[in-house]
């Protein structure tokens, strides 16, 4: 974190909606508007390379921002999109409590300014199409479970037309599977890291399709930065001589969701995830408490093995 602004550099904030981009410089008055289409996008990129900005902040907002920070970085901007909620407590903590998009538009040019987040890889096409295709197919197998639930309550008048439904979404659910698992065949380096993660007792391909598409710096960073960006890294919450349970919360949600169900799995079958866990509900450690270790565990495992693309290896007996 930088306590104040770099001497002489430009610091922009953009408030991004469906259908406009509005644009703070850090210190100054007023705000652009551009509209947030392929026409705009090309002007506001026009509009701040002369600027020469050290950081361009937005919001992570749904999907609206995404062409607009590809834009930004492939004209060799550095733009990051931010968590909104740490955004909102930043605005909070400078007394800012009132919101509008021109407002949100200069906390987010301050906070550049203030913060400087730093600009992190931005994925390329081939994988932000992969994880749309991800969240798609995440989005239908939710809706088939919806309408299962609903199955065994509806009225028989409404029971066929829900049969009807989660036979389209299978059908769906089947093309999208397809769809996903060609496109890993045909890239090199994402068949071998599957083939790596698969390997693994107690992960399944939905797991391995799911780390591909939202966590491709596995292999390429170390465990700590691993756990931290999975959201299963333990967080202190000391204060004083009070000394709090420590606890894990954000990183990116995919990400921890698929490393939950293969933890689940792996507790079952994985020769070293298994008694890890009975190990720690012997010494005590509440449920949730040995399954975040599970999951920590596996990780670890998953970023070495993909790192080396090594696939697993049964743990070998250690002589008495």
């Amino acid at each position: 974190m930088t306590s104040q602004a770099t001497e002489g550099a430009v610091f922009v904030g953009i408030d991004v909606s469906q259908s406009q981009l509005d644009v703070a410089v850090h210190a100054a008055a007023g705000v652009q508007s551009f509209a947030n289409d392929f026409a705009g996008i090309r002007d506001l990129v026009a509009w701040l390379t002369p600027l020469q900005p050290a950081r361009v902040a937005m919001e992570a907002t749904s999907n609206y921002h995404i062409q607009v920070l590809a834009s930004l970085v492939a004209a060799d901007i550095p733009a990051v999109a931010v968590n909104p909620r740490q955004v909102r407590d930043f605005a909070k903590s400078t007394g800012q409590l009132a919101k509008t998009d021109r407002l949100d538009a200069h906390v987010l040019a301050c906070y550049a300014a203030r913060i400087q987040p730093p600009v992190r890889e931005l994925a390329d096409e081939p994988t932000r199409e992969l994880q749309a295709l991800v969240t798609r197919r995440d989005q239908l197998v939710q809706m088939r479970a919806e309408e299962k639930t609903r199955l065994h309550t509806a009225p028989a008048g409404v029971q066929k037309d829900i049969r009807s439904h989660i036979a389209w979404l299978d059908k769906q659910i089947a093309k999208l599977d397809h769809d996903i698992d060609d496109r890993i065949r045909k890239d090199p380096r994402w068949s071998a890291v599957y083939d790596v993660i698969v390997s693994v007792p107690g992960v399944g391909r939905v797991t391995a399709i799911f780390l591909i598409a939202f966590f491709s710096e596995l292999g390429r960073i170390n465990r700590q930065q691993a756990a931290k960006l999975a959201g299963v890294a333990p967080l202190n919450c000391d204060s004083g001589k009070w000394r709090g349970r420590r606890c894990i919360f954000g990183g990116r949600a995919p990400v921890r969701s698929c490393l939950y169900m293969a933890a689940v799995s792996a507790i079952r079958c994985n020769p070293v995830m298994k008694p890890l866990h009975q190990r720690l509900k012997a010494a005590g450690k509440p449920p949730k408490v040995a399954l975040v270790a599970v999951m920590h565990k596996l990780l670890t495992i998953l970023n070495a093995m993909v790192r080396d693309l090594k696939s697993w290896a049964p743990p070998t007996a250690v002589a008495p």
